[in-house]
């Protein structure tokens, strides 16, 4: 580079890559862990133990209770977020960090009853955001029944 040119700038937009410890997941915006999409429980739970502080005790108590409520769930991490379906019927729940909470998304949400407060541009999703201390564990296992007995999304 000669004194002319000016360094290029990142784009619009750009953000500076996150940094993590060695052999630790990079977590993205909002503290969501960066894990390589792959399919079983090792990746789920390689996900869950990156989840920062409390949002771990919390994504072991979800999926214990998807496991505990659906026997033989299909598990997978896909977009950073672990999904639970059944095989060759689709997925039914994923799940998300975000700052301030985690957020559940039921593929088939409008089906469930009662339905599950989060709203989505999507007819049928619904979501639930879980915070600090909130988690309803019997209406979650509830939900998961309902919504591993309807038809899956296939991504």
């Amino acid at each position: 580079m000669n004194d002319k040119e000016a360094p290029k700038k990142p784009g619009k937009g750009a953000k500076p890559a996150a940094k993590s410890e060695p052999g630790k997941p990079v977590l993205l915006s909002g503290g969501n862990p960066q894990i390589a999409k792959g399919y079983g429980d090792g990746p789920v739970q390689t996900y869950i133990a990156a989840m920062p502080g409390w949002k771990s005790d919390v994504g072991r108590r979800l999926d214990a209770i998807i496991t505990r409520t659906v026997p033989g769930v299909s598990k997978a991490v896909k977009w950073n977020s672990p999904f639970y379906g059944i095989e060759g019927e689709g997925w039914f729940l994923s799940f998300h960090c975000f700052t301030k909470y985690i957020k559940v998304t039921f593929f088939r949400g409008t089906s469930l009853r009662p339905v599950p407060p989060g709203k989505s541009k999507h007819p049928e999703v619904r979501y639930l955001d879980i915070h600090e201390g909130q988690l309803d564990e019997a209406q979650f296992a509830d939900w998961v029944k309902q919504a591993s007995q309807l038809p899956g999304e296939r991504m």
